[in-house]
């Protein structure tokens, strides 16, 4: 008898006991312990999602609150820039006229207060607005808010002092609306 007619004539094994319970376990309803498990893992991943969705919602607020408060506040900043000029000519008019002249003509000393309060006036409503002059007359040159158009002989001034204005710098809240052109010092004993 041959190894295989020996397999043929041997009685069967009985089969795994094991085997058909393990296959109905896993085609089983999954228990109440694994379904709350489950529920609370899912839970835990909304919540986390909510609050990052609220946090995101916040941020953007913010965000938005901010840029609201900088155009309420930087919005006239293109208008307030043309302005400038006018109290540039305004300045450049009253500069022209020789005290000597105005004290001799009544006119002109009505003409130039007219135009001083003008000039006043435009300036006070700049201000009102967040927009202020800059006069930085015997300061430290400061490249964030000075444009040096030419350096002079100041020998009692230390090297880098503003020590002439050719026309005045502007900021408006925070930000610089326009450089002063400056003259600074050219030398002199140390800063």
């Amino acid at each position: 008898m041959t190894d295989d007619d020996k397999k043929k004539h041997e009685p069967e094994a009985p089969a795994n006991d094991t085997e058909p319970v393990a296959a109905e376990a896993a085609n089983a309803e999954p228990t109440d312990a694994d379904r709350i498990a489950k529920l609370e893992a899912d839970v835990a991943e909304a919540r986390d999602r909510m609050l990052r969705a609220m946090a995101e919602t916040e941020n953007v607020r913010r965000r938005l609150e901010r840029e609201r408060e900088d155009t309420a506040r930087y919005a006239i900043s293109r208008f307030a820039g043309d302005m400038l000029t006018v109290a540039d000519n305004l300045r450049r008019a009253l500069d022209a006229v020789p005290a000597t002249a105005i004290e001799k003509d009544e006119f002109l000393a009505k003409l130039v207060n007219g135009v001083g309060a003008t000039e006043k006036t435009l300036l006070s409503a700049l201000e009102k607005h967040g927009v202020k002059k800059l006069d930085p007359t015997g300061q430290k040159f400061d490249p964030n808010f000075h444009e040096v158009l030419f350096e002079m002989d100041a020998p009692d001034q230390p090297a880098g002092t503003v020590v002439q204005v050719l026309e005045a710098g502007y900021t408006i809240g925070d930000r610089l609306l326009r450089p002063a052109r400056v003259a600074a010092a050219k030398g002199g004993p140390a800063a």
